[in-house]
């Protein structure tokens, strides 16, 4: 762990990530005084929770799919809804 001037930095060396070495992880003021290694266990999930890997383009075609399919059926429910009010 590397402490700066003002702020408090975690330096993770191994992230996993085949594109990525390295991670700077600047700790917030009020967490400063928790161990090293809860801060470099935060930072390992962090990581692995998918920050730093860009996503695939079938992923973002079908998180694109996903989302219209809600909305659609939302419209469909609203207009339901509508209908059965109105009659």
């Amino acid at each position: 762990m590397v402490k700066g001037i003002n702020r408090q930095v975690l330096e993770l060396k191994d992230t996993g990530s085949r594109y990525f070495e390295k991670a700077f992880f600047f700790v917030k003021p009020e967490y400063s005084r928790e161990s090293e290694s809860v801060l470099r266990q935060s930072a390992l999930r962090a990581v692995n929770n998918g920050l730093g890997v860009p996503k695939s383009r079938r992923q973002k075609v079908k998180s694109k799919i996903a989302l219209f399919a809600e909305l659609l059926v939302s419209a469909g429910a609203g207009a339901i809804i509508t209908a059965v009010i109105i009659k």
